[in-house]
């Protein structure tokens, strides 16, 4: 089962936040906290939204997709982009991480939304494999840039 996350979520969102920096080998970068994700998600001026996976047994929260909107000045529509999917291991093969995509799909098809992205680890084989089972395309010829960090900081202050 997939629902639409409640403030109730905030803390299970951290923890496989957690758990999914954990499995990308980068636990050391997650500054995020409970109040910042809160905030976030159910502050006055949401900047992300997030699904949850339910054990369709237990009904306890198994995994979670936290996305935002992006717009394309190409399409000229808005879009999805998918910054976080995550299923716990233990819940992993039974259709969770398939079902919160679904569910992102239906909303872009919804609201008339072009495109649902995500990036991925280069090495995170089985997430590329699955990527593709669901018919989604790399997109090789663009690259992700990033200004963080001091780099952000100086460039930022410049005038």
């Amino acid at each position: 089962m997939i629902r639409t996350a409640t403030e109730a979520d905030v803390p299970t969102i951290h923890a496989m936040i957690h758990e999914l920096a954990e499995y990308e080998k980068a636990a050391h970068e997650v500054e995020s906290t409970p109040e910042q994700l809160r905030a976030a998600l159910f502050g006055e001026h949401p900047a992300a939204f997030a699904h949850i996976a339910e054990d369709d047994t237990t009904g306890e929260p198994v995994g979670f997709a936290l996305w935002f909107r992006t717009y394309s000045t190409w399409t000229g529509t808005h879009g999805i982009h998918l910054e976080d999917l995550y299923v716990r291991p233990s819940a992993r093969g039974a259709g969770h991480g398939r079902a919160l995509i679904g569910e992102l799909a239906r909303l872009c098809r919804e609201n008339g939304y072009a495109r649902l992205e995500w990036a991925v680890l280069d090495w995170n084989e089985p997430a590329i494999a699955f990527y593709h089972g669901l018919g989604a395309v790399p997109i090789d010829e663009w690259r992700i840039f990033r200004l963080s960090g001091e780099a952000l900081q100086g460039f930022g202050g410049a005038a």
